[in-house]
């Protein structure tokens, strides 16, 4: 099943985008499963900046449970001296994310070893041109590389009811700009969670705290890869 079985109706989406802009308490039944580390972390300690939308902001939960720091606490369980830093802003378009990579950078403790960037979801959403999206994307990935910084694309799928001629140009924005830019991809960052209901919130599009956690599970070898290709040794 494809993206756009988690959205039930186009006016239902639309009123999500607007309320994604309003700050969301964490609903009381929302659970996370606590991370251990098992494995002391081991090696230089490797920063990594999470640029993105709702799917990295943890939108409808506790901060603790949003990816980024859910994906931190997998990886130094893992035995990785990794620290994440959350830039994910709920309702962020791709041109928002553009027009704030270089501040965000510029306010990071120190160059990222490795940059994962979840944005397009919302683009689609609002029905914007799949060629502004794409253009958007190969903006933040040219700098990125200008900057010799390593970049994880989470990819995204569009929606059916969007029709096949959008979602066609959609689909292919994600694992073009990898190949063209070199970066590594996730092909379909909610693949963990779309066919699992009872991971998803009652929008239907959020993971819940489990399913972030799935999603975690889903991701966290392909971070992992990236960081050991891509970090200095």
């Amino acid at each position: 099943m494809r993206l756009a079985m988690i959205v039930l109706a186009a006016a239902a989406t639309l009123a999500l985008l607007g309320a994604c802009r309003q700050n969301s308490p964490a609903p009381p039944a929302a659970h996370g499963i606590p991370a251990h580390e098992t494995t002391p972390p081991e090696g230089p300690h490797l920063h990594v900046l999470a640029l993105g939308d709702s799917l990295f902001a943890g939108y409808g939960l506790r901060p603790d449970q949003a990816y980024p720091e859910r994906l931190e606490a997998a990886l130094r369980a893992g035995g990785l001296a990794v620290g994440i830093a959350n830039a994910g802003v709920s309702g962020d378009t791709s041109a928002d994310g553009l027009a704030r990579l270089d501040f965000t950078l510029a306010n990071q403790p120190r160059t990222p070893d490795l940059v994962l960037i979840s944005l397009g979801g919302n683009d689609m959403l609002r029905g914007l041109p799949p060629e502004q999206t794409r253009a958007n994307l190969a903006a933040i990935l040219a700098r990125l590389r200008q900057l010799h910084i390593p970049v994880l694309l989470m990819g995204m799928l569009a929606a059916p009811n969007m029709g096949k001629a959008y979602a066609s140009r959609f689909d292919a924005i994600y694992p073009a700009l990898a190949r063209r830019y070199h970066a590594a991809l996730v092909p379909f960052f909610l693949a963990a969670v779309i066919d699992r209901p009872a991971l998803r919130q009652a929008d239907h599009i959020h993971p819940t705290a489990a399913g972030v956690d799935a999603i975690v599970a889903a991701t966290r070898g392909a971070v992992t890869k990236a960081l050991a290709e891509r970090a200095p040794s």
